[in-house]
C-alpha cells in the first residue's frame, strides 16, 4: 500500500511516501525551490518522493493531508458571527478551504496527468493528530503520553493524550484563541524579528538577559488548575481581527500579532535593526521563562494524569530546544521522543502514519531512528557537476578523505561536508553540514563573517560521539536529532568555547555509528588528533534553505569563504 502524505498550503510545505507502513522518503519543498519555509502546494517534493519510491501517482492508494478544514467547523462559523474579523482574513480562510477541496485537481495539474488517473482516496487528518502521529507512531515507544503544541491548526493549539500501540486517545485540547505558539511569535515580532520562523533567535538571545519581566508575562499567559493555560487576548490581534497570512506558493508571511496594549506593558517594541539593549534581552529571557512555565505545567499535569514514564512530543513549539533539554529535570518523564521534523513539515509523515495505524488499524512496523530521508547522489552525477564548473578536485578513498578532512578542521579550516541522503527537518545532522573546530573561540566570528552572516548572539551546535556525551554534558541521554539543549560540564567549557553558549549550554547532537558511520568516523579521527570528541556543526547554507543537491553545495562553496568542500568522496580545496 502506497500512502502519499502532504503538508500543503502552509509554511514548511512537504511531502512523504509511506509504503506498507514504512517511511521511504520525505522532503520539504524549500529544499528544492530554495526559498526558506516555502508555503503552498509542495509539487516538487511530491514529484521527488514519487520518483524515489519508483511509483506514479496512479499507484498511490491514499493521499493524506495534515489538516482537516471541517474540524470544529461549527466553532469557526460561530466565531465569524461573533467577532466579525477583517474581510481580507475571511477571504484567505475561504481560499485555503477551497484549495484543500481541490487537492486532486491541483495534483493532476502539477503532475500533468488527467485527474481521473488519480484513484487515491483523499484523507484529511486533523492537524494536531498528524503532529502526534509524526512522533508517537514512528517512535520506539509502545505506550506513552503524547503532546502537540504549536501556533494553531484546525482551531487548536495544544492536544494531549495517550498513545498505545497503534492507537492514540486524546484527553485535552486548548482551542483558539489561546496559544503558546502565538504568544511566542508575537513576542518574537515585538523584539524586531519579523520573518516567518524567527523564534529561534529569541531562544538564542534569551541567554543574554534576565527574566525581569516575568511577572508581566504572567499577566499575558495564565496557568489554569486543569494543567492548561489561557492568554489575555487583549495583548494580541488574532482574536479580535484575525491575522493575515500568506501561504500561496511563496515565502510565508504573517501579519503583526501583538496589540498596542503589549507596548503599554513592556515599552516600545524594537524596530528591525535597532540595537539589542538590555531591555530587549530581558524581554527575550522572560518570554522563554514564561513559555517554559506553561510547557512544564502541561507536561507535569499530563504525567499525573497518565502515570506514564514515556512521552512523545511534536508541534512547532517543540522546536524549542531550550525547553526540551529540561524535560528530564523538570518532569518525571524518563523516555522522551521528539522526531527530527517536529514542526509542520513533519505533518506529511504524521498524516500518513495516522492513516496507516489509527484509521486502517495496521500494526506498527517502523521506527524513525535516522533523519536521512531526502535524496542522495552518485559519483557520476557529482563528477559531471564539478567538471561542468571546471572545479579542481581529488577523488579520495574514504579513509584518506576522513583523515584529511579531520586534519583540516583541527587546523582551523572551515569544511563543507556533503554525504548521503538529505536530512528531514530544520537541522543539518552530518550530511549537509559545515564543520569547524570547537576549540577555537574565534570560530563563531569566523563563520559569521565568512559564511553565515547571521546575528552575533546565535550559538553554534556541537556534534559529539554518542558514548562521550556524558563526559562533556550534564546528561548522557542520546540526542540524535539535535532537539535538546544541555548544560556543558563546567570543567569542559574552556576546551570547546566555539560551541559553548554564554549560559554554558550547547544544542547537542549525539552521533551514533550505526546511524551515520562516516560522520562518526570523522569525529573519531578528530578526537584522535585533538583529544576532543566533538566538532562544531552548522547547516551547509548561506541565508537560504539547507543545501539539497551537489550543485547547491558547490554554489554555496563558491560564493562563500569556506576552505574545503567534501562531496561524498570528492575533495575540493580551491576555487576558480
Amino acid at each position: 500500500m502506497n500512502i502519499l502524505g502532504i503538508n500543503a498550503y502552509h509554511g514548511d510545505s512537504s511531502a512523504a511516501i509511506v509504503v506498507d507502513g514504512k517511511l521511504i522518503a520525505a522532503i520539504e519543498e524549500e529544499r528544492i525551490r530554495r526559498i526558506k519555509h516555502w508555503a503552498g502546494f509542495p509539487s516538487e517534493a511530491i514529484k521527488w518522493c514519487l520518483s524515489y519510491a519508483d511509483i506514479g501517482i496512479k499507484d498511490v492508494d491514499y493521499i493524506t493531508l495534515s489538516r482537516n478544514p471541517l474540524a470544529r467547523f461549527h466553532k469557526k462559523i460561530l466565531r465569524v458571527f461573533l467577532k466579525k474579523p477583517k474581510l481580507s482574513f475571511l477571504k484567505q480562510r475561504l481560499n485555503n478551504y477551497e484549495k484543500f477541496k481541490s487537492i486532486k485537481a491541483n495534483l493532476a495539474q502539477d503532475l500533468e496527468v488527467s485527474e481521473n488517473k488519480i484513484k487515491a482516496k483523499v484523507v484529511n487528518v486533523e492537524h494536531h493528530r498528524a503532529h502526534i502521529a509524526s512522533s508517537f507512531f514512528v517512535s520506539p515507544l509502545r505506550e506513552a503520553a503524547v503532546v502537540s503544541i504549536d501556533g494553531f491548526g484546525d482551531f487548536v493549539s495544544v492536544m494531549t493524550g495517550v498513545g498505545k500501540e497503534n492507537k492514540i486517545k486524546i484527553s485535552d485540547i486548548v482551542e483558539f484563541p489561546h496559544s503558546l505558539g502565538i504568544f511566542y511569535t508575537a513576542l518574537t515580532q515585538f523584539l524586531g524579528f519579523c520573518n516567518y520562523g524567527d523564534e529561534y533567535k529569541v531562544m538564542g538571545l534569551s541567554a543574554y538577559g534576565e527574566p525581569t519581566y516575568l511577572d508581566k508575562m504572567r499577566e499575558i499567559v495564565k496557568l489554569k488548575n486543569n494543567g492548561l493555560f489561557k492568554l489575555d487576548t487583549s495583548y494580541f490581534l488574532h482574536d479580535s481581527q484575525g491575522v493575515e497570512m500568506t501561504w500561496l506558493n511563496e515565502k510565508p508571511l504573517i501579519g503583526r500579532l501583538f496589540s498596542d496594549k503589549l507596548s503599554e506593558l513592556l515599552g516600545k517594541p524594537r524596530k528591525e535593526g535597532e540595537e539589542l539593549s538590555q531591555r530587549f534581552r530581558d524581554i527575550a529571557a522572560s518570554t522563554q521563562s514564561i513559555y517554559e512555565e506553561a510547557f512544564f505545567h502541561i507536561l507535569n499535569h499530563l504525567y499525573k494524569k497518565t502515570g506514564l514514564k514515556s512521552i512523545a512530543l511534536a508541534g512547532g513549539c517543540i522546536q524549542n530546544s531550550l525547553a526540551n533539554g529540561k524535560i528530564a529535570d523538570m518532569t518525571s518523564f524518563e523516555n522522551i521522543y521528539i522526531p527530527p521534523a517536529a514542526y509542520d513539515a513533519g505533518g506529511a509523515i504524521g498524516s500518513a502514519f495516522y492513516l496507516w495505524n489509527q484509521i486502517l488499524d495496521k500494526p506498527r512496523e517502523f521506527v524513525m531512528n535516522s533523519p536521512f530521508w531526502g535524496p542522495s547522489f552518485d559519483e557520476k552525477e557529482i563528477k559531471q557537476i564539478l567538471e561542468k564548473k571546471a572545479v579542481k578536485y581529488e577523488k579520495l578513498d574514504e579513509k584518506e578523505l576522513i583523515r584529511r578532512a579531520s586534519k583540516n578542521i583541527a587546523d582551523g579550516k572551515v569544511v563543507g561536508w556533503f554525504q548521503g541522503r538529505t536530512e528531514c527537518g530544520p537541522r543539518a545532522l552530518g550530511n549537509r553540514s559545515i564543520l569547524a573546530d570547537p576549540r577555537k573561540k574565534e570560530m563563531k566570528d569566523v563563520l559569521n563573517s565568512r559564511i553565515k552572516k547571521r546575528e552575533w548572539f546565535r550559538p553554534f551546535a556541537p556534534s559529539i560521539l554518542e558514548e562521550k556525551a556524558g563526559e562533556y554534558f550534564e546528561s548522557s541521554l542520546p540526542v540524535p536529532f539535535m532537539e535538546k539543549v544541555y548544560k556543558i560540564r563546567k570543567e569542559k567549557r574552556e576546551l570547546i568555547p566555539a560551541i559553548c553558549h554564554i549560559d554554558g549550554t550547547g544544542r547537542m547532537q549525539s552521533v551514533n555509528y550505526e546511524i551515520n558511520p562516516k560522520y562518526y568516523d570523522l569525529i573519531k579521527e578528530f578526537e584522535n588528533l585533538t583529544g576532543i570528541p566533538i566538532v562544531l556543526n552548522t547547516s551547509l547554507n548561506e541565508n537560504e534553505p539547507i543545501v539539497n543537491t551537489p550543485q547547491d553545495a558547490l554554489n554555496c562553496f563558491l560564493r562563500t569563504k569556506m576552505d574545503v568542500l567534501v562531496l561524498e568522496n570528492f575533495y575540493i580545496s580551491c576555487k576558480q
